[in-house]
């Protein structure tokens, strides 16, 4: 396995692991409200069913968020190496591992930090369409594209 393929892995099992606590509290938040449902009655019962309503709402928004997060990781072939910068290429530049993927934090392999970030940040756009040896500045920062993987 490469090493772009290890840091590929690693974030897909780290959005793969977020999916599952959030099904988890949504289930828990779920079985909560029926049991609270079984022996309350009144104003209380109400507004306890109102926010486990609320947050179970926040959860499944959340939830839809990392889902898309995994679409677009499950769409990146990580054996794929272009000539210029796209969806899915490791960049090394200022001597920075950067993962063009989604936003996600940033993670250590092979005692390398990797940061992964979307395409659509000002510096994922900056980098977007670009080769080794590209020069350009963000908020007064000189960047250098040394490798793409």
């Amino acid at each position: 396995m490469t090493f772009k393929q290890k840091i590929h892995t690693h974030y897909l099992q780290l959005v793969q692991d977020r999916i599952d606590v959030f099904k988890d509290m949504i289930v828990a938040l779920t079985e909560d409200s029926k049991n609270d449902a079984k022996g309350s009655a009144g104003d209380k019962h109400e507004t306890a069913l109102s926010m486990m309503h609320i947050e179970q709402e926040k959860l499944n928004r959340k939830l839809r968020e990392v889902l898309d997060q995994k679409a677009v990781l499950d769409k990146i072939d990580a054996a794929t190496i272009a000539n210029t910068i796209i969806v899915g290429s490791l960049v090394k530049a200022n001597g920075i591992y950067l993962y063009l993927s989604v936003a996600l934090p940033k993670i250590n392999v092979e005692g390398i930090n990797i940061i992964a970030l979307s395409p659509q940040s000002p510096l994922g756009n900056k980098l977007m369409g670009n080769q080794e040896g590209f020069t350009f500045e963000i908020n007064g920062t000189k960047y250098l594209v040394e490798e793409i993987r």
